[in-house]
């Protein structure tokens, strides 16, 4: 959804009355008894943002908050309202990227002021969801349009993390393969370690913030739609879990990879070691008596052939000795 486009909605028990109509208008539909609202800003600026923070009573440290980029996931309790940051999440299979969205929400009794960082935060989801509702979640008011929009936002993050989880499974099979080159595999183990760093600064704060959400005495979720929210705290806690396990997994699997190096090396030493020593035998024979020395048989052709055979013999001998040790 193109940033600028104000996207406005009004709902009365849980059925959508009127969408699309100017920003200003927002007050004369909170006026009418039993409506709820909701209009979304894309990438504002505090201007834009004064208008409406008067009239709705939106405190300036939460306006300021929800116009500068790069905040914590949160959620502030002020005298009249609620301020919500999360983040959605996208994971780039080919590069394992992951890109951020931000979006922030100003929760009231009766309206929900969304506010994205860009235009790459998918609000068209959050409205499929909203359209498509069950028809007991959609009475649930203001907590209603909150579920949708922190339902997209868990299920990004969950399929970001169910992508990473892949991702490294494929790494580990191929730690042990012959042919994976070390720069390759330290520099993919490196993009899924910081992809899973970021995920981890998003997913972990979101356990607090919806717990909070789910607070009784915040008068925010109706008893009807508080079961729906406990579905999004279980993914929640089920995604917190996951990111810790994977951040223990790709550690391992680093560890691993430099053990398995490691042992290579060591194999590949002992192999250049064996045939050095057994080079060495027939070197050392014939460098001696290089020197003009004589030896047994020099001279005559049997000496040529004894001396040749015991030259191959002994490294023969060397030869088989380091085969029965594993070494060749």
């Amino acid at each position: 959804m193109v940033c600028g486009m104000g996207l406005t909605r009004c709902y009365r028990d849980g059925q959508l009355i009127d969408e699309g109509f100017p920003i200003a208008n927002v007050s004369d539909h909170l006026e009418e008894k039993d409506t709820v609202v909701w209009f979304d800003l894309c990438e504002p600026t505090e201007e834009d943002l004064a208008s409406i923070s008067e009239e709705l009573g939106l405190h300036h440290l939460a306006v300021e908050d929800a116009v500068h980029p790069h905040q914590r996931p949160k959620l502030d309790h002020y005298a009249s309202h609620l301020f919500l940051t999360a983040y959605s999440v996208r994971l780039d299979d080919e590069t394992a990227t992951l890109e951020t969205n931000e979006v922030a929400a100003f929760i009231l009794p009766r309206a929900l002021v969304t506010v994205r960082k860009n235009e790459r935060f998918d609000i068209k989801d959050v409205l499929q969801r909203w359209d498509s509702a069950d028809p007991e979640l959609a009475t649930g008011g203001v907590g209603f349009l909150l579920h949708g929009l922190l339902d997209h936002i868990v299920d990004t993050q969950f399929d970001a993390i169910q992508s990473l989880d892949s991702d490294l499974e494929s790494l580990e099979d191929t730690l042990f393969s012959d042919n994976i080159r070390d720069a390759t595999m330290q520099r993919r183990t490196f993009e899924l370690r910081k992809s899973l760093v970021m995920l981890r600064r998003v997913v972990t704060p979101m356990r607090e913030v919806v717990n909070t959400l789910m607070r009784r005495d915040l008068h925010i979720i109706a008893p009807g739609t508080m079961p729906y929210f406990q579905d999004v705290y279980d993914h929640v806690l089920r995604a917190g879990e996951w990111t810790d396990s994977l951040r223990d997994l790709v550690g391992n699997i680093y560890e691993t990879h430099l053990t398995v190096r490691g042992n290579r090396l060591n194999v590949v030493m002992k192999q250049v070691t064996s045939w050095a020593a057994i080079i060495a035998v027939p070197t050392a024979i014939t460098g001696f008596y290089g020197q003009n020395v004589p030896y047994p048989g020099f001279g005559q052709p049997w000496g040529f052939w004894v001396s040749s055979a015991v030259t191959v013999g002994l490294a023969v001998i060397l030869y088989l000795t380091f085969r029965r040790k594993g070494w060749l």
